[in-house]
């Protein structure tokens, strides 16, 4: 599955993105590893600030990385690359 980063947050554990897949899903992606797939870029970003996401191989719970749900926060991918 290719996916393309759109958005981006800091964080205090490095940048967690919103990428979209070929098919038009977009996907919450920290350390290189999706962590759901959702129909729009607001989904993902709401459960990613409130950290209801699957839950990343190293075990960080996003939500607690004080993620903004309010997508004018994030940021184009390139600042963080």
């Amino acid at each position: 599955m290719k996916l393309r980063m759109c958005l981006a947050h800091p964080s205090k554990k490095g940048p967690i993105f919103i990428a979209k897949d070929n098919d038009g899903w977009f996907h919450v992606v920290y350390r290189g590893e999706s962590l759901g797939a959702y129909p729009s870029a607001a989904m993902a970003i709401d459960d990613a600030a409130g950290g209801h996401t699957f839950t990343p191989s190293d075990g960080t719970d996003l939500g607690s990385l004080g993620l903004s749900n309010d997508i004018g926060h994030w940021l184009p991918p390139g600042d963080f690359v």
